[in-house]
């Protein structure tokens, strides 16, 4: 029988992001039933499973707080190279509206074994169309395949082109719709308990794809059944343009007056945020998913981290969809993260182990867990054991800095609740060769090809 207990043994340095930040040299971790019993020197290997973890840094998982993973079949489209974001989604959306269910569950199995090779334990995903009769349950029971925790957004789109929306009216819903698949998806999915795999939040795509009443209904819905808010806001100039201009204030003050702050909520991008919506975030607990890569691939700009981070705003990091970033990997999410914060703010604005911390524990905080983003006991065990033995470390002087001004740096291996995700740098829940060819022939098919 499999043992229930887990000793990782003298790592180099074990990176608690405990109240204290303690980092603990030739550290060791054990782990009961999945959670996390105890952190420090010396601790009883007696029926546990031994995993020796010399030349690795130990850090808690890390935490993805915006994707939309359904994107993954649709990395570097042509003639999305280089485009802004309206016009990247005028030229995507008609690819998008040929997908089907076994589509949409490919799209995340393939972007989540991406994530957790990439150290990445727990991942928000915003599902915002269903085409062909897709549905949430497709993501969510790809991710419980590959084996990381997750958060499944119900989004939504409800204005079409016809009603001077953004996106084509084939690809729109039905608001009474939407909010009785919402309530369905939170009654089926949602564990609100301590260790849970699969949350669920509602998720209306953004101020320019659904209407205030539905925004509104949302908030109302997510609030009786206990669940949390997502969308996307303030994220680039023709965002702003488009919240003056339709609704005659900023967004920020707009997702206000709809009930869209509070520490329940939490906006992806963030981008063009102002110092007075900053504070309203601040004083509301609004959170904020940062996602630099795709930030800078649409030429949306720098969010103002610092200042959020300053005022006390929670941020954690999010890798955004993959047609928009191309690949899914947190630890060149946080690279990025701390270095356009040096661009805007000078190059001491974030170091490299602030950038590992929003990573980690600043996700958790988004994401409304308490019990994960950090290794202490009674935590769930879910951690990284990154490889600083191999040749990309050469040279490095400081290995947890490293693992951000290095970056990407390859997991050794990746446990959550104290289970085997990623060993010996393989997946073992999923076998890639098999993902690439179903992905390759799922583009071709969408692409109007034959494959090759």
């Amino acid at each position: 029988m499999k043992a229930t207990r887990t000793l990782i043994r003298n790592a180099d340095i074990v990176v608690t992001m405990n109240d204290d930040r303690q980092e603990i040299a030739g550290g060791d971790i054990l782990i009961e039933n999945g959670r996390i019993a105890a952190v420090g020197h010396n601790l009883p290997r007696e029926s546990a499973e031994v995993i020796e973890a010399g030349g690795c840094v130990v850090t808690p998982g890390l935490i993805n707080t915006h994707h939309h993973l359904f994107q993954t079949l649709t990395r570097a489209v042509p003639a999305a190279q280089d485009a802004a974001l309206f016009g990247w989604l005028r030229t995507l959306y008609p690819i998008w509206a040929r997908m089907g269910p076994d589509d949409i569950r490919l799209s995340a199995q393939v972007g989540l074994a991406e994530l957790a090779l990439s150290g990445c334990t727990c991942s928000s995903d915003h599902l915002y169309l269903f085409p062909n009769g897709a549905r949430l349950d497709d993501s969510i029971e790809a991710a419980s395949e590959i084996g990381i925790r997750f958060t499944a957004t119900r989004g939504a789109m409800s204005i079409g082109e016809s009603k001077g929306g953004l996106p084509p009216d084939a690809l729109v819903e039905d608001e009474a719709a939407i909010l009785r698949d919402s309530e369905r998806v939170v009654d089926a999915f949602h564990d609100p308990g301590e260790g849970a795999m699969v949350q669920v939040a509602l998720a209306p795509c953004s101020p320019f794809s659904v209407s205030r009443e539905l925004m509104r209904d949302a908030a109302v819905l997510a609030r009786e059944k206990g669940v949390r808010l997502h969308t996307h806001l303030a994220e680039n100039d023709e965002d702003i343009r488009y919240s003056l201009d339709n609704f005659g204030m900023l967004p920020g003050d707009y997702a206000e007056s709809l009930g869209w702050t509070g520490d329940d909520v939490w906006h992806a991008h963030c981008v063009k945020l102002s110092a007075p919506e900053i504070d309203l975030f601040a004083r509301s607990g609004t959170g904020v998913a940062h996602c630099p890569c795709s930030n800078a691939r649409l030429a949306s700009g720098i969010a103002p981290v610092r200042a959020m981070r300053d005022a006390g705003v929670p941020v954690g990091l999010g890798v955004d969809g993959s047609a928009s970033n191309d690949c899914s990997h947190l630890g060149l999410e946080a690279r990025q993260a701390m270095l356009v914060a040096r661009l805007k703010d000078g190059p001491a604005a974030m170091g490299a182990r602030e950038a590992l911390e929003i990573a980690t524990l600043g996700g958790a905080r988004v994401l409304g867990r308490s019990d994960i983003g950090a290794l202490k006991p009674g935590m769930q065990a879910d951690l990284v054991l990154w490889d600083v033995s191999d040749l990309p470390l050469a040279g490095q002087w400081d290995p947890v800095a490293a693992l951000t001004f290095c970056a990407p740096i390859r997991p050794r291996a990746v446990y959550v609740q104290g289970r085997a995700v990623v060993q010996d740098h393989r997946l073992q829940t999923a076998d890639p060769r098999d993902l690439y060819a179903r992905a390759k022939t799922a583009v071709a098919r969408l692409a109007g090809e034959t494959p090759l």
